[in-house]
């Protein structure tokens, strides 16, 4: 498969009064082209910290990012990147929340516009274009958010717990979009996140953690041997509980 994200021997140190702080050390990921990759690990370990250096929003202490190939400092047009909650712009309607990012980079205009109502029907929230987010589900908020990121054509998307504010059905239902949505449009996704079902459900590969400082302990390859999955279909399959078992112990829960 063709390489699209590596991370080489990232390192943090943070500076305190106590002194220095290592909170990641020495992390190595290959990611390839179109992979869903879910990162777990105890709280702490240093995981949002390491989606915040490929996003170009933290600085690393050391070590290497490269992009299709081509080293990375900073934020690259190529990344996404979807929070925890949807920083939907409440006095904006949906239509001009999806131009917010094109905006900012100074790409909006009519060709733009039509591909974000593109994406709109295409992924059944154009009837919803003149609302404003008041008026939407959490769910649905998720699904704008996510659409407003694809606007800007990325081919990255990091996703950082982005899903914990939703109920937990919602949550199920919302993963199950999203995951549609990055595979029909092809693209690459780096999740974190605390829920091993979720990231077993969604994942191709699973990345392990250990305990601050974060270094990897395992990367656990997902396969569930099945056409047209999904995450629900997943949890239906007698694997998912071996796989969850497998990371549960490996996290030590049961210790």
């Amino acid at each position: 498969m063709e390489k699209i994200l590596e991370v080489k021997n990232i390192t943090k140190k943070y500076q305190n009064k106590e002194g220095e702080i290592l909170a990641i050390q020495n992390i190595n990921l290959r990611i390839n082209k179109g992979e869903f990759v879910s990162i777990i690990g105890p709280s702490g370990c240093g995981k949002s910290t390491l989606l915040s250096i490929i996003a170009g929003l933290e600085e690393k202490t050391s070590g290497k990012i490269y992009i299709e190939g081509e080293e990375v400092n900073g934020i690259s047009p190529k990344i996404g990147y979807m929070l925890q909650r949807d920083c939907l712009l409440e006095w904006r309607t949906i239509l001009s929340n999806m131009m917010f990012g094109l905006e900012i980079k100074g790409k909006k205009d009519k060709e733009s516009q039509k591909y974000v109502e593109e994406l709109l029907k295409k992924y059944d929230l154009y009837d919803f274009k003149d609302k404003y987010p008041s008026e939407l589900s959490g769910g649905m908020r998720q699904r704008v958010a996510l659409i407003r990121t694809l606007a800007v054509k990325p081919k990255i998307l990091l996703l950082d717990e982005a899903f914990s504010a939703l109920d937990y059905q919602t949550r199920i239902m919302v993963t199950n979009d999203i995951y549609t949505i990055l595979r029909k449009e092809g693209i690459t996704a780096l999740v974190v996140t605390h829920d091993i079902s979720e990231a077993i459900s969604m994942s191709d590969r699973v990345v392990v953690l250990n305990a601050r400082p974060g270094t990897v302990k395992d990367i656990h390859k997902i396969d569930f041997d099945m056409e047209n999955r999904n995450p629900i279909s997943c949890r239906e399959k007698p694997q998912f509980s071996q796989y969850f078992n497998t990371l549960w112990k490996e996290l030590g829960v049961d210790e």
